[in-house]
């Protein structure tokens, strides 16, 4: 039997509201928007949703761990469900498409720091920069061996 979005809002203490039910309709059709694209499409389905409401209701959803943030650097803020997998993210300079990927590497947190200065880690982001195959076809990228955050391409 498949849980519904009413039955897992409960699940983690939240009640049910048009609001919160609007939000998650637009993260399960659109993984990766940022808060302004949700409201923009959530006032769809619920025209007098506030950005204050919809903020909160994002801040609900990932307090309550329904939804997850993601915050590639020189990005605004995105909001996905894939939560609990510890997965990773792809990202496109160019377009800034953004696309999951499993775990670099074996089970959660996937990577080990080499001193965790005392900290139990349960969880790694990681997210892998570059250029998507559309962007790519349009104008080829030149790939150098370091990127332009001072590191050095994996």
């Amino acid at each position: 039997m498949e849980t519904t979005w009413e039955d897992q809002l409960r699940a983690v203490g939240l009640r049910v509201t048009r609001p919160r039910l609007s939000v998650l309709s637009v993260l399960a059709e659109h993984p990766h928007a940022d808060a302004d694209a949700i409201v923009t499409r959530a006032r769809e389905l619920h025209p007098s949703l506030s950005h204050q409401a919809a903020y909160g209701v994002l801040e609900a959803l990932v307090a309550g761990g329904l939804a997850r943030r993601i915050e590639p650097a020189g990005a605004p803020a995105l909001f996905e469900l894939r939560v609990g997998d510890n997965h990773h993210h792809l990202v496109c300079r160019s377009c800034g498409a953004v696309a999951d990927v499993d775990c670099a590497a074996g089970a959660a947190p996937c990577l080990s720091p080499s001193d965790a200065a005392g900290l139990v880690v349960d969880e790694a982001e990681v997210v892998f920069w570059g250029h998507c195959r559309e962007c790519r076809a349009v104008a080829p990228v030149q790939v150098s061996e370091h990127n332009d955050r001072g590191g050095v391409r994996a």
